[in-house]
């Protein structure tokens, strides 16, 4: 049971990608599911997730007005467009049950998938 990660690759700056998160072994249907990255020598970094309803979303300053998440039950799949790449967006995205934050946690409850581990991710590399 785990989401893997697909869509990375190597941009220049200023260009874009569509990274995909699959659930492989359950449905993605009402889970709560975020991405994070990590850049070499660096903690992971939540940078966006989304509610279980999809009615609620949230995005780290770092990439709001960047970055857009969406999800397709129906493909059980979830979904981050990168838009205006920078270099300092390099790193390898992963995708889990969990948000950076608890802020519609009450208004918009989902469930939280807790047993799925960590997948490989997906490498994204912008050049300068």
């Amino acid at each position: 049971l785990q989401f893997v990660e697909s869509g990375g690759g190597s941009v220049q700056s200023g260009g874009s990608l569509r990274l995909s998160c699959a659930a492989s072994g359950f449905t993605v249907d009402y889970y709560l599911v975020g991405w994070y990255r990590q850049a070499p020598g660096k903690e992971h970094e939540g940078i966006s997730c989304i509610s279980g309803s999809g009615r609620s979303t949230y995005y780290a300053d770092s990439v709001k007005a960047r970055f857009t998440i969406s999800r397709d039950d129906a493909a059980n799949r979830v979904y981050l467009q990168l838009t205006n790449l920078k270099p300092e967006d390099s790193g390898v995205y992963y995708c889990q049950s969990r948000c950076p934050t608890d802020r519609f946690a009450a208004e918009d409850p989902s469930l939280v998938a807790d047993f799925v581990t960590w997948g490989q991710g997906t490498q994204v590399t912008v050049a300068s």
